[in-house]
């Protein structure tokens, strides 16, 4: 009765034991990892950061020399604030620097320690002992540069000059905290800076330290460390291994095996972009085994982010009218790729097929299907209507707002089908605007016309698009608008767009055509830079020599009219340079109101640029607007105005007596210069590759250009023009100084005057600085004061000289120079 009481238990048992067996969890299924930690990484942003601290520097130290009543009063400020902290003036200086520099480096020291952060800690005290250093060095470059405007601006009880000038411990630590930083990572380093600013605070509220000496030093601080921080790299907080398959698993992603490609990361900027991740920038890829299935995983940092987003903001910076993408950080960029490809699959265009996005840390990770796969397209095996396809493809995303802004060669693609397609579309973006949209078909256009030629690129292109668009185009096709990965390729010439531009303007009335003018969507070209600078030099210039006390003292003791004469010859040199250039014009390019105009703008390139170079530089643009690419012209120019300058004075001189040309020069000097010219000339004629390279490369440019200068020079109507007008302008400057004179009542033979004027001119302007400025008027004074004039009247016809052939020229080159470029001759 037991026995069955037993088994009839142990029966009623088992189904039991069964059921609580069901209920123990599954063993837990690892995932096989292949990858490898990650490495430290070059941020670029570092370098931006440098550069703009450096900026910073430029900025306090004009402040502190043109608008010292600014930072003095900031200065006063921050004293008068700190009347209510009167303790403070109490606490020895020297002793709030120690204490700051002991517990912000002990903090920081021992919170990388805790964290085994060996290299970071030790890369952080070098860091230190270089803020030191180069707070030194700045000090002593400004000392020895000795401008005691801005030293009395740095200079404070706790300062003194040579290398004590800037107080090193705000350098140091600025250089130390940027080391070990982040801030956003590192508590200690964020409270670091928060104590380094305050003890900043009271040192200049206590009149140890100055605002401008504190701002300084604490740039240079963050110069030297972001700049080592660039060289040593930052270590990569990105997800990686096992924190890649926990985000995986947030989007229904159970990972069996992971699996990273280009283990090797020592040159991780070579790695080429892969179409299975829509050629993503900077991208880590990874192989996914998956819930049976096989995946890319596309995994992209912040920190290597930061280089596609400092090239988004060159874009925005360079272009002008086009919507540009700002994607700061790495979960940006790739939610904003999903959307994008989201969006045109929703219009049935094929594209690489993403599954999913999910975030961790501080990276982003897309995931792609690993089918159909897609392969790079050949372009040598596509038909005509394969490029039609390719336009259709672009076009449809175009109809809804969706814009490529990459289109190269990389992005032609084929899936295992046999489609083609459009692939990168990171950079892309939608709800574009027109700009946008016509810049996408330039680019396209130029890519086929670099691989297949203009002719067939635009009669494809007519069978897609009609004639009204492609017209509207011709605008924006330029330069600024091709990729450079475009403009690398065989088949691409500088002329390849202006022969794009004319196939498609073959259907429009001729004067249509040239009509046509290009839409400005560069902010920064050659042209705007250069322009740019030379504002720049001549506010410089104008602010820095002009000296209006003396001008006007002069003018005041000066012949009015006879003051006057002299800008009459002023504008009369003006008419004598425009019939030098007129005269080897052709008749139907030849403006005589452009003409003048360009001279007068002379006088606005000269107070930038070296004497002769601003003329040149003017002539020049003026001949390219006149339809003129060749420099034959402009040559033959300055060639015919130095030739008639050199026959003058040699004229003069004979029949005057005078030996001045011989007593200008050092003899010592002069043979010196020829010299060495020679002996530099020479020896690199010795160097095989130096003399091939200019018996290959120089001798033909240089035989060509004296070719077309000879033709210029031979054309005796336009010669004897030529001499005319340098006759005209030599005379005329000569005799505006002779006018100069006589309104200080010094008479003086005319001839003698314009010898010793051209002789001393010509010399002066030979200094390198805008317009001649300092070394014209040191020259004429000096050359006219030995010839026996009064020093007192020689430097006061030099000012009235200068004053109506330069000053007053400057305000008239400028208005010259809207003219011109109103009226596109400039």
């Amino acid at each position: 009765m037991s026995e069955h009481s037993d088994m009839e238990q142990l029966g009623d048992n088992l189904p039991v034991a069964a059921d609580n067996a069901m209920l123990e969890p599954a063993p837990e299924r690892k995932a096989v990892i292949e990858d490898v930690e990650p490495r430290r990484t070059h941020v670029y942003g570092d370098l931006l950061a440098a550069g703009a601290s450096l900026l910073g520097i430029a900025i306090v130290i004009i402040l502190a020399l043109y608008m010292r009543g600014v930072t003095s009063g900031v200065e006063n400020d921050a004293r008068n604030a700190g009347n209510t902290f009167n303790w403070l003036l109490d606490l020895p200086a020297s002793m709030l620097q120690q204490l700051v520099i002991v517990v912000v480096v002990l903090s920081v020291l021992i919170q990388l320690l805790v964290n085994r952060e060996w290299f970071q800690s030790a890369m952080s005290g070098a860091a230190l002992l270089l803020g030191f250093a180069g707070a030194w060095a700045v000090s002593w470059l400004i000392s020895t540069v000795n401008n005691t405007v801005l030293i009395d601006q740095i200079l404070a009880a706790g300062t003194s000059v040579g290398n004590g000038l800037l107080p090193d411990f705000c350098a140091a630590l600025g250089a130390f905290l940027t080391v070990a930083g982040p801030r956003r990572t590192r508590t200690a380093v964020k409270w670091g800076w928060n104590i380094l600013v305050g003890a900043a605070i009271v040192l200049i509220i206590t009149s140890w330290s100055s605002v401008v000496g504190v701002i300084l030093a604490l740039l240079v601080g963050r110069i030297v460390g972001l700049v080592m921080r660039f060289i040593i790299g930052t270590q990569n907080t990105g997800a990686w291994g096992s924190q890649i398959v926990s985000a995986l698993e947030t989007i229904g992603l159970d990972a069996t095996k992971l699996t990273r490609r280009n283990m090797d990361e020592t040159k991780p900027a070579l790695l080429p972009l892969s179409l299975e991740d829509d050629l993503t920038e900077h991208s880590r890829l990874y192989d996914l085994e998956a819930n049976g299935h096989t995946y890319v995983v596309s995994v992209l940092d912040n920190q290597v982010q930061m280089t596609g987003y400092l090239g988004q903001i060159w874009q925005w910076i360079k272009l002008s009218g086009v919507a540009v993408r700002h994607d700061r950080s790495a979960r940006d960029a790739t939610h904003h790729h999903m959307a994008m490809l989201m969006g045109l699959h929703s219009l049935d265009l094929e594209t690489i097929k993403p599954y999913g996005v999910t975030d961790i840390g501080e990276s982003s990770i897309m995931v792609f299907y690993n089918h159909p796969r897609a392969t790079a397209c050949d372009p040598t095996a596509l038909t005509d209507d394969d490029l039609v396809s390719v336009m259709r493809y672009i076009q449809t995303a175009h109809d809804r707002g969706y814009t490529h802004r990459q289109i190269s060669i990389d992005t032609l693609a084929r899936l295992e089908n046999g489609d083609l397609f459009v692939a990168g579309w990171q950079n892309g973006d939608f709800a574009s605007a027109p700009a946008n949209i016509a810049l996408d078909k330039v680019e396209l256009l130029a890519l086929l016309a670099t691989l297949y030629g203009t002719r067939r690129t635009v009669d494809i292109a007519r069978r897609v698009w009609n004639n009204t668009t492609l017209v509207n185009l011709i605008p924006f096709i330029q330069k600024a608008a091709v990729p450079a990965s475009t403009r690398a390729l065989p088949g691409w010439d500088k002329h390849l767009l202006e022969h794009l531009r004319e196939e498609i303007s073959k259907t429009l009335p001729e004067d249509v055509a040239e009509s046509v003018e290009q839409v400005t969507i560069t902010r920064f070209s050659v042209r705007s830079f250069v322009a740019l600078g030379l504002l720049v030099v001549a506010v410089v210039v104008v602010f820095t020599q002009l000296k209006p006390e003396e001008m006007i003292t002069a003018i005041k003791d000066a012949n009015i009219w006879l003051a006057l004469t002299c800008l009459v010859f002023s504008l009369l040199a003006w008419v004598g340079s425009a019939i030098t250039l007129g005269g080897f014009m052709d008749r139907d390019k030849r403006s005589i109101p452009g003409l003048f105009m360009s001279q007068v703008a002379q006088g606005f390139a000269a107070v930038s640029m070296p004497a002769g170079i601003g003329p040149a530089f003017v002539n020049l643009q003026f001949l390219r607007h006149s339809g003129y690419r060749s420099t034959a012209i402009m040559s033959a120019v300055w060639v015919v105005q130095a030739a008639v300058t050199v026959v003058l004075l040699l004229f003069i001189g004979i029949f005057t007596g005078r030996n001045t040309l011989s007593g200008m020069i050092p003899t010592n000097t002069l043979i010196l210069v020829i010299a060495i010219l020679a002996i530099v000339i020479s020896v690199a004629m010795m160097i095989p590759p130096v003399r091939k390279l200019v018996v290959a490369k120089l001798m033909p440019i240089v035989k060509s250009y004296a070719r077309s200068l000879a033709e210029t020079l031979t054309q005796p109507r336009e010669l004897t023009a030529g001499i005319v007008g340098a006759l005209v302008l030599n005379l005329a400057t000569g005799l505006g100084f002779w006018a100069a004179l006589l309104a200080f009542g010094y008479h003086m033979n005319p001839i003698e005057t314009t010898f010793v004027f051209l002789l001393a001119n010509t010399l002066g302007s030979a200094v390198p600085t805008p317009g001649g400025m300092g070394a014209v008027e040191a020259a004429l004074s000096v050359a006219f004061t030995a010839i026996g004039v009064p020093s007192t009247i020689a430097v006061s016809a030099t000012l009235v000289y200068r004053i109506a052939f330069y000053w007053l020229r400057i305000p008239m080159g400028a208005v010259a120079m809207k003219w011109l470029d109103k009226h596109d001759l400039m």
